[in-house]
């Protein structure tokens, strides 16, 4: 059995899609810091504890905290942001998380420094040791806990009350380096997440910092769907805080490729902190800009532990659409390939389940050629060329899919290694490969939110050496050189205005 050491990478280049991207830069910079956290589990959380219990397990994880806001802060670190669930864990029923919940106030409704300040409300130890933790190392913080609202809520006065009487929120809180309370932000898309309530409305909630201006606030299952992302980006916020408790699934939503693809597709710094756990198969934390990765995944065979990260990153000061597809039109029936010559799919097709869904597949059969692959109202194009000195076997397939998938619309071209020989083989996890390929891969997705990835073995993040766009929504990855056999490539098309439809 292989045993690989941690991956921990710094990437640089150009920005997006070839093109100095929907931003500008101030030409000041700051050092972010995100740590991937593994936590201290209490073994009875399906069982209420009291909040004296409840104290005494969060405050294992605050103790661990607290050494790594240190590091950040020695690091010349500004802001650090924790991970989804680092304080309590997860899969807790409504009433067995009771213990761990804290009230915690609305920044816009009033100013309040749990650290100088901490007998202002009652139940509020959690917030009270963060908020000082922010103070002591001068740097803003930002962690995810449990808020308990009572009914009805200020801002909803209308909304319909749980049975139980009161709201329980996944909640991250954002302090400033003075120790106050800035930010209180309620997650919007629950992930089998029994212990707590939907906000009766989405909320946009950002901050603002004098190192880097306006951040927002997202979390975890939050990042593929409209509410809060899309809604934060059309507000012009082009830096986004991501806690997330992420459970990796191959071959397309493996952490850092996520992460890496919303920063490239959208233009937009994203400071992601993951949970480490094993036996979840969580890990993959990140600082992404338009122009860097910094990034981290565990591999087979390393110490179970948390790591951090720091990062100096460009401040992007401005975000525009630019001349790109608007999110209400629709794909055209009708495609073209690369050269304009009218798309000739192929006939030699076959459809497998991937990630949940049914693609249509076309086998890579020769060395290098040209691909053409449809489902649907999507048409894949795929250029390529193995490698000379290659003489693996393995099995590679173009694949599209164009449909609803749990409730949303997405689209997807893929290039991925099967598993296998077989083409029932096509869409299972593989993490590694030997085949290394240039290749051009193309679709036409009718929306501007289309997020591209590249994924060499081992899970390795390369980056594309081209991405374009136009404007009726054609977008375009190539890449060659790559450092690693390919594992997978893939362009992520969504259409937020179809969810549920």
């Amino acid at each position: 059995m292989y045993s690989f050491v941690a991956i921990s990478v710094i990437l640089s280049f150009t920005p997006a899609f070839g093109k100095p991207g929907p931003f500008s830069l101030s030409g000041s910079s700051y050092t972010a810091a995100v740590y991937e956290h593994h936590f201290i589990l209490d073994q009875k959380h399906h069982a209420p504890l009291s909040r004296a219990e409840a104290l005494q397990h969060m405050q294992k994880n605050l103790d661990v905290y607290e050494p790594q806001a240190a590091q950040a802060a020695q690091q010349g670190a500004q802001i650090l942001v924790f991970p989804e669930y680092g304080l309590n864990g997860f899969n807790f029923t409504r009433t067995s998380i009771s213990g761990y919940l804290e009230t915690i106030p609305d920044p816009e409704e009033e100013h309040w420094n749990p650290c100088t300040d901490p007998q202002r409300h009652s139940n509020t130890e959690v917030l009270h040791t963060l908020s000082c933790m922010a103070r002591r190392h001068s740097l803003y913080l930002v962690a995810n806990m449990g808020d308990l609202q009572p009914c009805p809520l200020k801002s909803s006065p209308s909304s319909t009350c749980p049975p139980d009487g009161h709201w329980q929120f996944n909640t991250n809180v954002v302090f400033r380096s003075d120790g106050e309370l800035v930010a209180r932000y309620h997650k919007e898309n629950l992930y089998f997440e029994q212990a707590f309530d939907t906000p009766p409305q989405p909320e946009i909630v950002t901050f603002d910092t004098p190192f880097a201006g306006k951040f927002g606030l997202l979390t975890c299952f939050d990042i593929l769907f409209k509410e809060p992302t899309v809604s934060l980006l059309e507000k012009g916020v082009h830096q986004l805080i991501f806690p997330t408790a992420w459970m990796n699934k191959l071959p397309l939503m493996y952490s850092v490729a996520v992460q890496r693809s919303i920063s490239l597709g959208v233009n937009v710094t994203l400071l992601a902190a993951n949970i480490r756990h094993n036996r979840w198969k969580m890990t993959g934390s990140g600082i992404y800009t338009p122009f860097s990765a910094t990034y981290h995944h565990a591999q087979k065979g390393d110490p179970e532990e948390g790591k951090l990260l720091v990062a100096t990153v460009p401040v992007l000061e401005s975000w525009t659409t630019g001349e790109e597809a608007t999110e209400t039109e629709s794909t055209p029936s009708t495609d073209s390939n690369p050269d304009g010559s009218a798309a000739s799919p192929s006939s030699d097709t076959f459809s497998s389940f991937m990630m949940n869904d049914l693609y249509t597949f076309s086998i890579l059969s020769e060395t290098e050629g040209k691909l053409s692959v449809c489902d649907d109202d999507l048409c894949c194009h795929l250029q390529y060329r193995k490698l000379p000195q290659n003489s693996s076997t393995e099995l590679y397939a173009l694949g599209a899919f164009s449909g609803i998938h749990k409730g949303y619309k997405r689209f997807a071209c893929a290039l991925i290694r099967c598993a296998g020989l077989e083409e029932d083989s096509c869409g299972r996890p593989v993490e590694e490969a030997e085949t290394k390929m240039d290749f051009q891969l193309e679709g036409k997705f009718g929306t501007k939110y289309v997020y591209p990835s590249v994924l060499a073995s081992h899970l390795v993040l390369e980056q594309p050496e081209h991405l374009g766009k136009t404007a009726d929504g054609r977008v375009t990855m190539k890449h060659s050189n790559m450092s690693g056999g390919l594992v997978t490539a893939c362009l992520y098309g969504r259409m937020y205005h179809l969810d549920n439809v």
